[in-house]
């Protein structure tokens, strides 16, 4: 019997098939170096969860330079040195961007990992000036602003909207978040003409009682105007709740990592707390597309954003698209130098800007978050009148 395919046949079969297989462009690869355990997970999984929706919407409109995005992860466990391997994982499997965790201190080793292979890595939600070119390198972005910038434009906001003249200082020395947020209020408070600073505290996030600090409050001639509290939670919503019940009800100022409304049950009925916010997450967005992404976040995820920290997952995977496109490759150099060249660039979120001297916001427009009864939602929008200055960052 005559074989069905002859040697000659069989390797022009192969050929072919090779060829086609060739002419298939591989997929562009995300990789998520990011925390799926521990406390930062709070902040990593809603941030990660809003970037694949952005890549999701890339793939059914055709994908990115005509090929697929394709998600790999790896998790950090909200540790340093597992960050550093989680990024060595997900660059082996082949990662085009590397997508480090919402904090410096934790998605830098990861980031730096990106850094030494020439890829682009962008923080979920960092707001430290480190997660960019001051600290990890050229290769490293954030989706999010400097913290600096939320400490500064709540002070302002406070100083012209609620004529706060006098404010204390209480700044939890836990992690660069929260001194970013002091040093932008520092920063701004020396701009405003009337503003007294009548007091400076500092503690660590894992301590269980601040009573020392409140007694010195509590000890002022006047209660101060305003409280600036720089801290995340669990430490802010516990600071929060001893301040309340010692008496002092002074206008509580902090940045955006205590939006939502998850925690507000520790301090029943607390008001007079206020927070700068990128978006809102309560249904009163002024920007209308706001709302419909929270409403998108909801179907797909069973439950709408629990923070403004979703949001800048979303905006990092939509300027690294753009970026793609216009360098025509995903490369790390050529990306990098597109994404420079955004000045105001359009986001459903507001404009965003990145420079050959910066990869962070240092001045948008953001929403003023009050909480009034135990209920948080938007009270205004404020901006500062020109960028912050990144040199105050090095000081102190």
């Amino acid at each position: 019997m005559r074989p069905l395919f002859t040697r000659t046949a069989l390797a022009a079969l192969a050929l072919a098939a090779c060829t086609a297989a060739q002419a298939q462009p591989k997929d562009l690869v995300i990789g998520f170096a990011t925390a799926r355990s521990g406390w930062l997970e709070a902040y990593d999984t809603p941030a990660r969860n809003a970037a694949m929706i952005r890549i999701n919407e890339i793939n059914a409109a055709g994908g990115l330079l005509g090929r697929k995005l394709r998600v790999v992860e790896s998790d950090s466990k909200t540790d340093r040195a597992q960050s550093a391997k989680a990024g060595l994982d997900v660059l082996d499997q082949g990662a085009d961007l590397v997508v480090t965790s919402c904090d410096y201190d934790f998605g830098a080793p990861a980031a730096i990992e990106a850094q030494k292979k020439g890829k682009v890595a962008f923080f979920l939600c960092a707001e430290d000036i480190k997660a960019g070119l001051q600290g990890v390198g050229k290769m490293a972005f954030t989706g999010s602003l400097l913290n600096a910038v939320q400490g500064a434009t709540v002070i302002d906001w406070a100083y012209n909207r609620r004529k706060v003249r006098s404010a204390y200082v209480l700044e939890d020395t836990a992690i660069e978040y929260n001194k970013g947020i002091c040093k932008g209020f520092a920063a701004q408070a020396k701009t405003l003409p009337e503003l007294k600073i009548v007091g400076q505290d500092t503690f660590k996030g894992g301590d269980a009682s601040i009573a020392a600090q409140v007694s010195r409050i509590k000890a002022l001639p006047t209660p101060p105007d305003a409280i600036m509290l720089c801290s995340v939670i669990p430490a802010a919503a516990s600071a929060v709740k001893q301040l309340r019940a010692a008496g002092i009800n002074s206008l509580i100022l902090n940045g955006s990592a205590v939006d939502g409304s998850y925690w507000l049950d520790s301090v029943p009925g607390l008001s007079n707390f206020v927070v700068p916010v990128q978006g809102s997450i309560y249904g009163d967005d002024p920007n209308p597309k706001v709302e419909a992404f929270n409403k998108t976040y909801a179907t797909q995820y069973g439950g709408r954003p629990s923070s403004t920290y979703v949001y800048p997952g979303y905006i990092l995977i939509d300027l690294w698209a753009k970026a793609v496109e216009r360098a025509k490759s995903a490369d790390g150099a050529p990306v990098v130098a597109q994404l420079e060249k955004m000045n105001a660039e359009p986001t459903i979120f507001g404009p965003r800007s990145f420079s050959p001297a910066l990869h962070i916001q240092n001045n948008i427009p953001l929403l003023i978050s009050e909480v009034k009864n135990g209920k948080p939602g938007i009270v205004d929008k404020w901006q500062l009148a020109k960028p912050f200055p990144v040199a105050e960052l090095a000081k102190r």
